[in-house]
């Protein structure tokens, strides 16, 4: 009998130091691969650029002449470029706004490219657009707008068909894409072929989404499909590039009417801030904004141009959260980036690129409260600050509060904190503090919510300090954290 109960005292024993050396089960909603690469992008711009921009509008009518679109200097490169600069990492190519004007040479409308001056009716934006991120090594997604104010079959079935169609053509013309990119048009006043009249749908049931989101997945299987209801990022809620304070990346959209389901355009837009803490969905937010006052260029706005302080500022807000930031481009009427909007843009990407160049708590000794099953060549805290940005430091399973210090090679002087989760295993933590050691005390300095893909925090201050604690104080599960940095940000603040 004694011997039993010695032998199953040092089976238990075993099994619960075994299950501490084995990797956390991974928590909650997970991302895919292309979500995976999406958040690693951290920021993409998106491209307006069609008939609204000789007529000086933001939604076109769709009785635009095609003759209007005639960019004499058209450069793709340039453009491109300007993004690259800003250190972005891919665009979205707005290939069919409102207006219906398509800048392929689709076969499902007359009213596109073809018909315009451009390389005399010859050209392929698109297509320019996909060479130019070839050659500089940047990604490319695709919009093309479900609300068509031109089509005459717009509010019936036959259209439907037609934007399918036209999503065919593009994702299986231009790819590989890294999203696939919708929003919450659904139908008002247009031309309609001459019918000038208001056509409404249901937005719930109309264009299908399933059926077409099916099209998408077969075409570009390695691409997010974005839109208010995902399915795989989310719309942020706004347009201000701004995510909450809090920010889940897990999401349940909800419609504003009860009974019924929600819809791409027909959604409860603020719940997208935040996001769902504890939804079955990985979808994550995406933050919009363009770097001018409005979407498309209007010469009326070459002196409102976003300068880079103020997009360091939505940096913060979106990227800082956890967020992607999706800046607004607009080329004008010759094809080009403005002059002042490609100097802000290079002015962002060198300061984002000189602060985070060096991290400084590189070199730190690293302690921790707790390491799983005493594992630290596996678990240890050191390893967030290599280079990997899926490599942890994990706690015990039932250890969802920890701390751990950083004892830098010298006293650092950061305004910068960032923070990363490792979210291969799900989003868990739900509160946390940093605290900095000098002068022979502690002081707090900062503390917030959620952490997930990014989290960096600007600090209103420089800090000096010889070591740096975190101590994460809720999470739903236990810690898998894969990142802690230090950085100083220099530009005027």
């Amino acid at each position: 009998m004694k011997k039993s109960l010695i032998v199953s005292l040092l089976t238990l024993i075993f099994l619960s130091g075994y299950s501490q050396n084995t990797s956390p089960k991974p928590y909650g909603a997970i991302p895919s691969a292309a979500q995976l690469n999406w958040h690693q992008m951290e920021m993409y711009c998106i491209i307006h650029f069609g008939v609204d921009t000789y007529t000086d509008k933001e939604w076109g009518y769709g009785d635009e002449d095609e003759q209007i679109f005639n960019p004499t200097q058209f450069n793709a490169m340039l453009i491109v470029g300007a993004a690259k600069a800003g250190g972005f990492k891919g665009v979205v190519i707005v290939a069919k706004h409102h207006d219906g004007f398509c800048l392929w040479p689709t076969q499902t409308t007359g009213h596109n490219i073809t018909k315009s001056p451009y390389k005399n009716g010859a050209g392929d934006i698109v297509r320019e657009y996909r060479e130019a991120c070839n050659k500089l090594g940047m990604q490319m997604g695709i919009y093309c707008s479900p609300w068509d104010r031109n089509n005459p079959a717009y509010g019936t079935p036959a259209y439907v068909q037609t934007y399918r169609n036209q999503i065919k053509e593009l994702y299986s013309t231009y790819g590989p894409l890294f999203i696939s990119w919708h929003d919450g048009a659904n139908g008002g006043d247009g031309y309609y072929g001459g019918k000038r009249e208001v056509r409404k749908i249901d937005r719930t049931t109309y264009y299908g989404w399933d059926t077409t989101w099916a099209i998408v997945r077969k075409l570009q299987p390695n691409a997010c499909i974005f839109g208010d209801v995902g399915p795989d990022v989310r719309w942020v809620g706004n347009e201000n590039g701004e995510a909450g304070q809090t920010c889940w990346a897990t999401y349940l959209p909800k419609a504003p009417d009860e009974g019924k389901g929600p819809a791409n355009g027909y959604v409860l837009d603020k719940l997208g801030i935040e996001g769902t803490h504890g939804a079955p969905n990985w979808m994550p937010a995406e933050c919009d904004v363009p770097l001018r006052p409005g979407w498309f260029y209007h010469a009326s706005q070459d002196e409102k141009v976003k300068t880079p302080q103020q997009l360091l500022d939505i940096y913060y807000k979106s990227v800082g959260r956890g967020a992607d930031l999706d800046l607004g481009l607009a080329p004008d009427r010759r094809g080009l980036i403005n002059e002042r909007d490609v100097a802000s843009l290079k002015a962002f990407g060198d300061i984002l690129r000189k602060t985070f160049a060096v991290n400084l708590a590189r070199g730190a000794k690293v302690s921790a409260s707790n390491i799983r099953g005493n594992n630290t060549a596996k678990y240890g805290p050191a390893r967030l600050l290599d280079d990997d940005r899926y490599s942890y430091w994990a706690t015990d399973d039932k250890v969802t509060t920890a701390d751990l210090t950083l004892a830098l090679t010298k006293p650092q002087t950061f305004n910068i904190i960032r923070l990363r989760e490792n979210i291969k295993l799900g989003q868990r933590i739900s509160a946390f503090a940093v605290d900095a050691f000098a002068d022979g005390k502690w002081t707090e300095i900062a503390s917030a919510t959620t952490i997930g893909a990014n989290r960096l925090i600007r600090l209103p201050q420089d800090i000096t300090a010889t070591k740096v604690r975190l101590r994460i104080t809720a999470s739903d599960a236990c810690i898998v954290l894969s990142d802690f940095g230090l950085f100083k940000e220099s530009a005027d603040r």
